[in-house]
C-alpha cells in the first residue's frame, strides 16, 4: 500500500536535512540524491518542500531519470490534494508531429485541412509562422521575372 503524505507535510521539509518533493502528485525524498545530482544540489533544494512538477518537466529529463525517481519515491498526495497532471512529452511524443500545412505540397490544394485531434504538446506550443505559400510564388515570380529578362536582353542584343 503507498503511504499518503499531505502536502503540509512535505512542507516541512525544505532543506538540506531533508528534501522532499512532490512530482506528478508523488512524494520523493531526494535528501540522499543531493550531492549526485548532475545539476547541483541548489536545483533540488529550489523545490524542496514544494510542488516540483513544473521545473521536472521545464528541464526535460531523460528516460533514465524519470526511472531514477522510483527509488525515491516514499509516498502519494491524498486525493483531495491531488493536482492536474502536468504533461510529459518524454512519455509519448518522441517524434515531433508535423502539421497539415506542412504535409500538403505547394504545387497541389488538397481541399480544405482535415481536422485533426490536437496533442497535449501541440496545445502548449507558440502558433506555427504564416504559411510561406505567398513567399514561395514571390521566389518563383522573381525567377520567371529574371529568366525572362536574360532572355529579352539576349534577343535584343
Amino acid at each position: 500500500m503507498v503511504r499518503e503524505i499531505t502536502s503540509d507535510e512535505v512542507k516541512r521539509h525544505h532543506d538540506r536535512r531533508s528534501a522532499w518533493i512532490i512530482i506528478h502528485n508523488d512524494v520523493y525524498d531526494v535528501t540522499s540524491f543531493l550531492g549526485e545530482h548532475p545539476g547541483g544540489e541548489e536545483s533540488l533544494l529550489e523545490f524542496a518542500g514544494k510542488d516540483g512538477t513544473k521545473g521536472f518537466e521545464d528541464v526535460g529529463h531523460s528516460q533514465d531519470a524519470r526511472e531514477m525517481l522510483v527509488k525515491y519515491k516514499i509516498g502519494t498526495l491524498p486525493a483531495c490534494e491531488i493536482t492536474k497532471k502536468v504533461h510529459s512529452c518524454s512519455n509519448c511524443c518522441l517524434t515531433p508531429k508535423r502539421s497539415v500545412d506542412s504535409q500538403k505540397s505547394w504545387r497541389s490544394f488538397d481541399g480544405p485541412p482535415r481536422r485533426i485531434r490536437i496533442h497535449p504538446c501541440e496545445r502548449r506550443r507558440p502558433p506555427p509562422p504564416p504559411s510561406s505559400s505567398k513567399l514561395k510564388w514571390a521566389v518563383i515570380a522573381l525567377a520567371g521575372a529574371i529568366v525572362i529578362g536574360f532572355a529579352l536582353k539576349k534577343y535584343l542584343s
